[in-house]
């Protein structure tokens, strides 16, 4: 695990998890803190004023990374949060960008209610915890994410989702349907809307995540999905996706 995986990994379970929040942020955190969570100010001390009193409401937290990963100076996790007994579940997906140290320098996130009947039958947030550690080809991989994300989600070639997904696709989001046929229903639909703008791709192995921004029956949509691929293909998808709040709403300059 790389040093900025590991901090990551220590700002969620011990400042987090553990609600050790003034140690972690101060200890796992760079010369700046940049926050794109929205609710949620720059720096220590906005990471600080959001979180201590999130601790003080939520006493009972069981909170799990369920997968991570890192690319470099990026790193990726996603996590399961079950707060006051299944009173709250929520499924986040979060990037962060670390230093040449590995702390921690800016942070963006999504988080959605963990739903526990899906469309396709899969759970939310099973399978692997990271890449597979096998003999993948990261930039390959990332390559073949790139090209679906342009070709079928920007472009809406839809007709070109052969070429790009497993007819066997494992689905993770909760309102997509199962394999492959599941996906292209789902992308024909208004609900879709239109994919605006790629923010970032990154990859290890044989997992690739994608942050982009969407918008669809009015609203900008930030949202995060992760793909594994196999043989070339991808065959398993997670996602979630957050609706973006007015600009006044924010606590510091936004979801990118």
């Amino acid at each position: 695990m790389g040093t900025g995986l590991e901090n990551v990994h220590k700002i969620y379970l011990e400042g987090i998890a553990q609600g050790d929040a003034r140690r972690a942020v101060t200890e796992y955190t760079g010369h700046r803190y940049t926050q794109h969570s929205t609710g949620v100010g720059d720096g220590v001390e906005g990471f600080l004023s959001f979180f201590e009193p999130f601790l003080e409401r939520n006493p009972d937290r069981d909170i799990t990374i369920r997968r991570s990963f890192q690319d470099g100076p990026w790193v990726f996790c996603s996590a399961y949060q079950n707060l006051g007994g299944g009173a709250a579940e929520w499924v986040t997906m979060d990037m962060f960008f670390t230093d040449a140290e590995g702390l921690i320098l800016e942070h963006w996130d999504v988080i959605a209610p963990y739903v526990a009947k899906t469309a396709s039958g899969v759970d939310m947030v099973t399978g692997p915890s990271g890449p597979s550690g096998g003999t993948q080809d990261t930039e390959a991989n990332k390559s073949l994410v790139r090209e679906y994300t342009k070709q079928v989600r920007q472009e809406g070639d839809i007709g070109k989702i052969d070429r790009f997904v497993a007819a066997d696709l494992t689905q993770h989001r909760p309102e997509i349907a199962a394999g492959r046929d599941g996906l292209r229903a789902h992308l024909a639909t208004e609900a879709e809307g239109q994919f605006e703008m790629l923010f970032h791709l990154m990859g290890d192995g044989d997992l690739v995540l994608t942050y982009a921004k969407r918008h669809a029956n009015g609203a900008d949509i930030a949202a995060f999905d992760l793909y594994r691929v196999q043989d070339g293909m991808i065959a398993e998808h997670w996602g979630i996706e957050e609706a973006i709040g007015p600009h006044e709403s924010w606590g510091n300059s936004g979801k990118f």
